[in-house]
């Protein structure tokens, strides 16, 4: 059995490695790369060269390609000891256009043209745009700088390889105020005072400080000894890793009596759970010297709503939940009553939810609620129990007729079989019939389904979620496809996409669970 879900595993591995390649290659590759910054509101405050260059840069922090200024290369000449700041300083600024180059300022330009052309990066050169004969417009400096597009390979390489970051206490490098490096287990969280039972793991010389820690926020439990990195995002969520933009608290700060190393008290929305190292950040800011004892100092601030996972979570279990408690019995009943008028009137409200798009129907539970006066849109500054209501409904309403549909069928199915005919023959009652041979194998392919369930709850209702604005990770997707987020795009997906395989191993492990008859082990013959 294990090598079958190994196998499992890894094939599923390899069509997922498939799949993302071939969205990187559509998002990076065929779509025009300025799209990027369509809502990027330094780019539009730019203008000329200074447009360009910093579209470079981004496409470099994006990891689109290797950007070397010219600057940046005499730097690195220094540095190693080639040049003095006196003699970087004469040759680093170009002239106008190529012809009003210095000498000695031309020579390097020309060492510099020659040493990156010949590592195949394409070195750009843009004159100065001139206002009037005498002045330089707004941003029009003249710059030189050498450029390389990364392979898509190199860009799937370096996505893959950096999915997963683990944390060490080796993590801080020449630091001499940084301490003995290592790990402290305590069952009372300082961030708490210390005086409340609450156990955590926390780290020196580690890039959290905190590395294990448990709080009131879903799911309750946290841990920073791995990172997650699915892609930083450039629009949707700028700066933040598509995978933090998940499971970060959404709404607004919340103040409370916040216990800060150095003894000070303070009503404040620091999270001092998600300190991370910031080095020299106390010589700097004495309002950190003053809180901290060390250079941990980094920290987000507690907001009061759960995250987007958090919403999307809620509302698609508590759909799922609702489809197997009202659509299995229902459809058990149905396969009971064939062709009777209970049998009719299921398969009309089957037929007619199958037919109708799952926007239109949601449209029209949201005018219904509209009309009771129930909230048809998230709110998290003024939250209520009452929103989650119509978001529910409109998608259990599509999973309960799909759970009485299979129901019916498997029901039926079972029902014809020889095995029955044989258990009635040999006097078995109807109901051991139904309990014992029916409803058990009947319900085995329905089981299968329960996984992928709960693991798509996670991934939210793309739909449900833009009808009634619930800030969760179906509609993460949506904006970064808007806004052109590549990093999000290609994030979400891999999410997706691993989620689907767990499901479908989790689906595997039920079923043979459910019947002992099913086995996974190839037997020699």
């Amino acid at each position: 059995m294990v090598k079958y879900f190994f196998k499992r595993f890894f094939r599923g591995c390899i069509s997922l490695v498939i799949a993302i390649a071939l969205i990187m290659m559509m998002v990076f590759s065929w779509l025009d790369d300025t799209l990027i910054f369509a809502e990027d509101e330094q780019y539009v405050k730019l203008s000329n060269n200074q447009r360009t260059t910093y579209m470079y840069q981004k496409w470099e922090e994006y990891d689109y390609l290797d950007y070397v200024p010219y600057t940046d290369w005499l730097n690195q000449l220094v540095q190693s000891g080639e040049l003095t700041e006196e003699e970087r300083s004469e040759v680093s600024t170009i002239g106008r256009t190529q012809e009003r180059d210095d000498a000695k300022t031309a020579e390097y330009i020309a060492r510099f043209t020659e040493e990156y052309e010949a590592q195949g990066y394409t070195v750009t050169r843009l004159d100065a745009i001139m206002a009037t004969p005498n002045r330089i417009a707004t941003g029009g400096a003249a710059t030189l700088f050498a450029y390389q597009n990364t392979p898509l390979l190199i860009r799937m390489w370096n996505f893959f390889t950096g999915i997963f970051d683990f944390d060490n206490i080796h993590y801080v490098e020449d630091d001499e105020d940084i301490g003995e490096r290592g790990l402290t287990f305590t069952l009372y969280d300082p961030a708490y005072g210390g005086e409340k039972f609450s156990p955590a793991i926390l780290g020196n010389g580690t890039y959290h400080k905190y590395l294990l820690y448990f709080d009131n926020r879903f799911p309750y439990i946290h841990q920073n000894f791995l990172t997650i990195n699915l892609g930083t995002s450039y629009s949707v969520n700028k700066g933040v890793d598509a995978f933090e933009t998940m499971i970060q608290p959404q709404g607004n700060y919340v103040r409370s009596t916040t216990y800060y190393p150095t003894g000070v008290v303070q009503n404040s929305a620091d999270d001092l759970h998600s300190a991370t190292y910031l080095a020299g950040s106390r010589d700097l800011n004495l309002v950190y010297a003053d809180l901290y004892t060390d250079d941990y100092t980094n920290v987000s601030l507690v907001k009061d709503s759960g995250s987007r996972i958090y919403y999307s979570f809620i509302v698609s279990i508590i759909a799922s939940a609702l489809a197997y408690i009202i659509g299995l019995p229902l459809g058990i009943l149905m396969a009971k009553k064939k062709d009777t008028w209970v049998d009719s009137l299921g398969n009309a409200y089957v037929v007619v939810i199958m037919a109708v798009p799952g926007l239109a129907y949601m449209l029209m539970l949201k005018a219904v609620g509209n009309k009771l006066g129930l909230p048809t849109t998230f709110s998290l500054d003024n939250p209520t129990w009452l929103m989650y209501i119509m978001p529910i409904a409109s998608s259990a309403i599509g999973a309960i007729a799909g759970e009485m549909r299979w129901m019916r069928r498997y029901m039926v199915d079972q029902m014809n079989s020889d095995y029955v005919k044989f258990a009635r023959s040999e006097g078995l009652s109807e109901r051991e019939i139904f309990t014992k041979h029916i409803f058990k194998n009947a319900a085995i392919p329905v089981v299968h389904g329960i996984p992928g369930a709960i693991t798509g709850a996670l991934s939210g209702a793309i739909i449900m979620e833009q009808v009634y604005l619930i800030p969760g990770v179906g509609g993460l997707l949506v904006q970064a496809i808007g806004a052109y987020d590549n990093a999000v795009i290609v994030g979400v997906a891999l999410f997706y996409g691993i989620l689907f395989i767990i499901s479908a191993i989790m689906g595997d492990i039920l079923m043979a669970v459910m019947d002992p008859r099913i086995s996974y082990t190839s037997k020699a013959r």
